[in-house]
């Protein structure tokens, strides 16, 4: 079945703002400008804050949410679902987990390239697939445990390529390294965020843009009340701003002001965010969780081929076997062969056969079941 311009607009929308949110970041972090009371010349090292401004786009979906609401009750016949009633509060856990693994991916990204961030973040599946069977009492399909296996792999790939090449003088190996294993740590996190959202949120039929911007409200005023102590917290060279603090915003607003360009990756990122969820959740709605998958794997390669092209990384051939890799364990995990298998005869023919056998058990059950009562 053809798509519709709306849904081919819908998926160009997921496409090009989930590729601009990574890259936006990462242009903004290879900017250097000076900071307050005439500190020299110094990168743009302000995880925090980039992720502050995250939150904030997220936050913008609960605002997009309540127009929408506002608009809809107009008309005749509303058709949005507000949803039910729900204590906000269970929005707290997830937030406080998207508030960590969202921070370490920001100072995992100072450290490795945009490419090999997109592609290492990958390794959810494999985390939210094991959490998902010990605490959601899932049982995962062969398929499924055989695309963890890959994904797996995959990763190894991906990280035997960054240390081959190491990203040549732009980062030391040791960063590229403690880099992709700081992503690999957030996958964590996030992993226990989607469980979490699963088990305690999702029942409560809470509208998608509600639910994000839930999360965004709780993530964008701890995070930003947290700004406050991080200003004095020394962390020594870890830190790569002039104080060495675990993070000094207002180093990073005397560096905006100096080099307003900055502002722009950030509100890119900002604005990146908010676009991305509202077009991921419309692609799911408007055509499949599936395409949602698909498309979401594309932005790697879109990054990837875009840091070529503006020469932020050096080719590698590992990179691209690592990609493949990765997409054939993250196709497995999420049954994109399954359209695929179906299409071989001899599949199909045992589908048929199962779909066949299914209303004779039904009808022998029935049978046994009308036995008993009488």
């Amino acid at each position: 079945m053809a798509w519709t311009k709306y849904q081919l607009f819908l998926a160009g929308l997921m496409l090009t703002t989930g590729s601009i949110n990574t890259l936006s970041a990462k242009w903004a972090d290879m900017f250097s400008a000076p900071g307050c009371h005439g500190d020299p010349d110094h990168a743009f090292s302000h995880p925090f804050v980039q992720a502050v401004g995250m939150f904030l786009g997220e936050l913008s979906c609960l605002v997009v949410f309540y127009i929408l609401l506002c608009h809809d009750r107009r008309r005749p016949e509303p058709t949005v679902d507000p949803g039910q009633s729900f204590n906000p509060l269970l929005f707290l856990p997830p937030a406080i987990c998207d508030m960590l693994g969202t921070s370490i991916m920001y100072v995992a990204l100072n450290m490795t390239s945009a490419s090999s961030f997109q592609m290492l973040r990958g390794a959810v599946i494999i985390f939210t697939g094991l959490l998902s069977v010990a605490f959601l009492g899932r049982r995962l399909q062969p398929s499924q445990w055989f695309g963890i296996l890959i994904t797996i792999i995959g990763l190894v790939v991906v990280g035997l390529a960054d240390f081959v090449s190491g990203h040549g003088n732009e980062h030391r190996l040791s960063e590229v390294i403690t880099g992709d294993l700081l992503i690999i740590m957030a996958q964590i996190i996030v992993a226990v965020q989607m469980v979490l959202e699963e088990k305690f949120v999702y029942k409560h039929n809470v509208h998608p843009l509600k639910a994000v911007g839930t999360e965004g409200f709780f993530g964008f005023v701890i995070l930003s009340l947290l700004l406050i102590p991080m200003y004095f917290i020394h962390v020594g060279s870890f830190a790569d701003n002039p104080r060495q603090v675990l993070e000094d915003a207002l180093d990073a607003f005397c560096q905006i002001g100096h080099k307003p360009l900055i502002l722009l990756a950030l509100l890119g990122n900002t604005v990146s965010i908010a676009f991305f969820n509202f077009a991921g959740i419309s692609v799911t709605k408007e055509i499949s969780a599936t395409t949602r998958m698909v498309l979401d794997s594309l932005r790697t390669l879109v990054i990837w081929v875009v840091s070529l092209a503006l020469g932020w990384e050096v080719f590698h051939g590992l990179q691209i076997l690592g990609f493949i890799i990765l997409l054939v364990g993250t196709a497995l995990y999420n049954g994109l062969h399954k359209p695929l298998m179906a299409k071989m005869p001899c599949f199909a023919r045992e589908q048929r056969a199962e779909e066949g056998e299914a209303p004779e058990r039904e009808r022998l059950l029935g049978e046994g079941k009308a036995a008993n009562e009488s």
